[in-house]
């Protein structure tokens, strides 16, 4: 009985050094991988997958690294063995499909994507990738992937820049607004950031450009509907110029007749941002941060000098959240 135990005790201390070892070797391959050292790091994955033949973190690291060494028939040879198991999560199709179209295999790529789609409907990251394939193609049907994106994974920032984007260049003058401010505030320290700040600027231009923002809208969606007719209160204030000034104060009249008259039918985490920060003091500071850093650089490096206290505020504000749309808050 004693011997069986000591086996017993034996098998499960060498199982745990095994185990210890494979994090080892992940962490060592992962460690030449940021060093830019692919060579060594599928040289280590490799005698990983050896060990642990179902490891699946390693399998994608595998991949990633043969991608990252260019060599992307052996990162697809790798990445596609993985695409049909239970197990396979959106990385591993995001990759498969990356792969592809450094191979300028589009088929192949949208292919990926869309498999992945039918097998992880909720992830944003998909949508966002197979919309961008379309793009490439010229077939408009992308934003259908973006929306899609937005209204089943409306954490992920992807698929909002690139519908903001894409419905600046159309007639629409809401939806580039909206979905431009949403990314800006679930990653404000994206590239993309300043290219988005100009849109929103630009794009509040585009939308008072008609002294009636109701009369020439033709569609049927009831909260583009409250929203124009909200900012249609305010054409007044734009007669004189859209800028960082009458924005913030367009901006707060809005909030204002929006909580009065249409938030209880359409609850909206970005307005209810916006009134936080009225009732907190920084819907000045907010507004200099997104459109006086579009509009005038120098302008707003002296706003913040002059209003340090405001400006530290946002900052430690915007530092210290998540921001998230709640999955029900989707309305186009």
């Amino acid at each position: 009985m004693k011997k069986i135990f000591f086996l017993s005790v034996a098998i499960s201390l060498q199982l745990i050094t095994a185990a210890q070892d494979v994090k080892q070797l992940q962490q060592s391959a992962r460690d030449y991988m940021h060093k830019g050292d692919y060579a060594n790091a599928i040289l280590i994955l490799n005698r990983v997958l050896v060990m642990e033949p179902n490891n699946l973190e390693a399998a994608k690291d595998l991949g990633l690294n043969y991608y990252y060494a260019k060599d992307y028939k052996k990162s697809v040879e790798v990445l596609n063995k993985l695409l049909d198991r239970d197990d396979a999560d959106d990385q591993c199709f995001q990759m498969a499909g990356d792969t592809y179209w450094a191979m300028d295999m589009v088929k192949e790529s949208e292919a990926a994507y869309r498999k992945g789609i039918k097998k992880l409907p909720n992830s944003g990251a998909l949508y966002n990738e197979l919309g961008k394939v379309l793009w490439t193609k010229q077939d408009y049907s992308a934003i259908k992937q973006w929306e899609k994106g937005i209204e089943n994974d409306p954490g992920f920032a992807g698929n909002y820049y690139n519908a903001c984007k894409y419905y600046y260049f159309t007639t629409d003058k809401t939806w580039s607004l909206i979905y431009g401010e949403i990314f800006l505030n679930i990653d404000p320290l994206s590239a993309y950031t300043p290219e988005v700040k100009n849109i929103l600027l630009e794009g509040y231009k585009k939308l008072f450009s008609d002294a009636d923002l109701v009369k020439n809208y033709k569609e049927k969606n009831a909260f583009t509907l409250a929203f124009l007719k909200t900012m249609n209160k305010q054409s007044s204030v734009a007669a004189s110029g859209i800028n960082t000034t009458s924005l913030t104060m367009i901006r707060t009249r809005f909030i204002l007749d929006w909580y009065a008259e249409y938030a209880s039918k359409f609850p909206f985490r970005l307005f209810d941002l916006q009134k936080q920060f009225i009732e907190a003091g920084l819907f000045e500071a907010y507004n200099q941060w997104i459109f006086a850093t579009a509009e005038n650089l120098p302008a707003y490096q002296a706003w913040t000098a002059a209003h340090n206290k405001e400006y530290t505020e946002l900052n430690r504000f915007m530092q210290g959240r998540i921001f998230k749309i709640p999955k029900g808050q989707y309305y186009h």
